[in-house]
């Protein structure tokens, strides 16, 4: 596996796919479903990355939010951001969301951020576990983690 930018003729399909990987926790209707569904949007104005099989073909994805970008809403100026994690369902507990968390801090930590934030909805239980395992620790803030 490795990770990588998102193409643009890949967008409409990882749109797809974050929607599936979010449907358990964000109802169709939700306005919030058209946000993950548009790729284009995130990688204009942030950057989205994919983890990729041998195939080439994206199994997860991940909006790095640096900044200056609109889709930032959490990160101080001096910390990084990620949201919209979101791995193929048909895919999710082979560490697809583990390689994309740690690629996004890791480009943070390049970068000499003082740490990384996120949010995530209470019911993500898979989520968090994996977010702790990382060293993310809730806050009154959010999730953070710090360098």
């Amino acid at each position: 596996m490795r990770i990588r930018r998102i193409r643009s003729a890949e967008h409409e399909a990882v749109g797809v796919m974050t929607v599936a990987a979010y449907a358990p926790f964000v109802l169709a209707d939700d306005p919030y479903a058209l946000r993950l569904a548009d790729v284009a949007g995130r990688d204009r104005d942030a950057e989205v990355w994919v983890a990729v099989g041998e195939s080439d073909r994206p199994l997860g994805n991940v909006t790095v939010c640096p900044p200056g970008s609109p889709w930032r809403e959490l990160a101080r100026d001096d910390e990084g951001e990620f949201r919209m994690l979101a791995v193929d369902p048909a895919c999710q507990g082979h560490g697809i969301g583990e390689a994309l968390a740690v690629a996004a801090v890791e480009r943070f930590r390049a970068e000499g951020a003082s740490g990384v934030v996120l949010s995530s909805l209470p019911e993500m239980q898979a989520a968090h576990r994996l977010y702790e395992r990382l060293g993310f620790r809730e806050t009154a803030r959010f999730a953070t983690i710090m360098f």
